[in-house]
């Protein structure tokens, strides 16, 4: 095992290589590094771990086995971010580099920028490659499906909550630009490696980062310099369509403004974007549409179990204004007959989840309407995955799982593997898995398993699973009823 020294000079070789910073940062480093681990130079050598992961590993395990830091997960997060943050470039460099880069192409710099945000560990690809990924065949395309390991599922009511909690702690919360190099607290992931790009989107200060647990290529997210509430209005259309004009190969969303049917940060106005192409941007407009006054625009309802309006133009401003008018009439609209309503007691349930990406010289809008009422039989929301599902995917249907990628909650990892071993042995369920009791029982019903096909049905028992739950999200049913009701609300304006 090499000594503290030996590993701190194969972490600043390491950022020599990956070009964190220059040779003649190197001592200026070393000593950072050596007050970091409360350690002094050395002349002993030893057998160094290969990779950057290997190494902060073997500072992390030292630190803890001397006693520089608790040994628990988020004490040896906040370490292993402290010394990232050792070899960073400041903010200024980095948003040098990435001017520098754009001028060649937008491309060309969140190529750059996205490589860098990975070599200082700010996205943990470590951890990001245990995540297990498949995908589904189904009614309305190929889905992804993710079983994620490196983020904690969240209680809807929860989020909630948290959309109007009045804090005086700093930052705010995990989205504000004071993360930038925020040493970290319990509670609190450390940012001391995190770095931000500036956009101008809307004549307004935001800023483009990526996300530490990139669920698909490229996962960005586009943050308001401001901590405000999410909010989807005009302007945010506009910055949408902004957004995809500076980066053409991107596409760019935002989460409802509403619990329930929004994202899990609400408190702080965001986009995630990336250069990815989900199930819904594929599916196809299977009714086209027209709008008085917009004949212009193409406009479509796009085949997918959530309700989808799709318009697209080479005008932003166009593609906008009509954008805002289908969300003004959607907050007001209501329909009984097929269970919506646009406020209950005072509280409005109508908004909308926007996503835009370029198609050649066109701008695209996918418009997916959202209502987020909640009933005895159904208290975390009528049109949110239904508790029989529960046991699968709990928490909100955000942007992400409504263009087709289900991130599911890092406790199912081990729960499929002990169910698929119950359904081989034909076995009773341990207690812990009793709330796939009644799903077990039906596959049973369904299949005969052996060790060959137990993993590949499961998988596709999952993704069927997802598949009903954006059908249980979506307002306007895939029924004859529901496409009714859906031309109903497209005629009302």
């Amino acid at each position: 095992m090499a000594d503290t020294y030996s590993l701190i000079k194969a972490l600043t070789d390491y950022a020599v290589s990956a070009g964190l910073i220059a040779d003649d940062d190197r001592v200026f480093c070393t000593n950072a590094l050596l007050d970091i681990t409360k350690s002094v130079p050395s002349s002993s050598e030893g057998a160094v771990p290969e990779g950057l992961h290997g190494i902060l590993d073997a500072l992390v395990e030292d630190a803890a086995a001397r006693g520089i830091i608790e040994d628990d997960i988020e004490s040896r997060d906040l370490f292993d971010t402290r010394l990232m943050a050792a070899v960073t470039p400041f903010p200024r460099e980095v948003r040098r580099v990435f001017r520098e880069k754009y001028a060649v192409s937008p491309e060309t710099a969140t190529d750059w920028f996205y490589s860098f945000s990975k070599a200082t560990n700010y996205i943990r690809t470590d951890r990001i490659k245990k995540d297990r990924k498949w995908t589904y065949s189904g009614k309305y395309g190929t889905l992804d499906i993710t079983i994620n390991l490196a983020k904690p599922e969240k209680d809807p009511r929860a989020i909630a909550k948290a959309r109007n909690t009045d804090s005086a702690k700093y930052p705010l919360c995990q989205l504000c630009v004071e993360n930038e190099g925020f040493a970290g607290k319990i509670g609190h992931p450390a940012r001391g490696n995190h770095r931000l790009i500036p956009l101008t989107l809307n004549g307004e200060s935001w800023f483009l980062q990526y996300s530490p647990y990139s669920y698909y290529n490229e996962h960005c997210i586009a943050l308001n310099e401001k901590h405000i509430p999410m909010k989807v209005d005009r302007a945010s259309f506009v910055r949408l369509l902004d957004f995809v004009e500076l980066f053409p190969h991107y596409f760019i969303g935002s989460n409802a403004d509403l619990p329930i049917v929004g994202g899990s940060i609400l408190s702080h106005d965001h986009f995630q974007g990336g250069r990815y192409e989900f199930a819904m941007a594929r599916a196809e407009v299977e009714e086209e549409i027209r709008f008085d006054g917009f004949e212009d625009i193409s406009a479509g309802i796009v085949a997918w179990p959530m309700s989808v309006i799709r318009l697209k133009s080479a005008d932003k401003t166009r593609l906008a204004d009509l954008a805002d008018r289908i969300l003004c009439s959607w907050r007001a609209y209501s329909d009984p007959s097929a269970f919506i309503f646009a406020e209950t007691e005072g509280e409005g349930h109508n908004t909308i989840t926007p996503i835009a990406r370029r198609r050649g010289e066109l701008f695209e809008l996918d418009l997916v309407l959202r209502n987020n009422i909640t009933t005895e039989e159904h208290p975390l929301g009528v049109f949110h995955p239904h508790a029989e599902l529960h046991h699968i995917k709990k928490e909100n249907i955000g942007l992400i799982e409504v263009m087709g990628l289900a991130v599911l909650p890092s406790r199912l990892k081990n729960e499929l593997d002990e169910i698929k071993e119950v359904l081989i042995s034909g076995g009773t369920p341990e207690a812990r898995l009793a709330a796939h009791a009644d799903w077990i029982a039906e596959l049973r019903e369904k299949y005969t398993f052996d060790a060959e096909n137990a993993g590949m049905i499961l998988q596709n028992e999952v993704g069927a699973v997802f598949e009903r739950v954006l059908e249980d999200a979506g307002v306007f049913k895939r029924t004859p009823e529901g496409k009714a009701a859906f031309r109903r609300f497209i005629s009302s304006f």
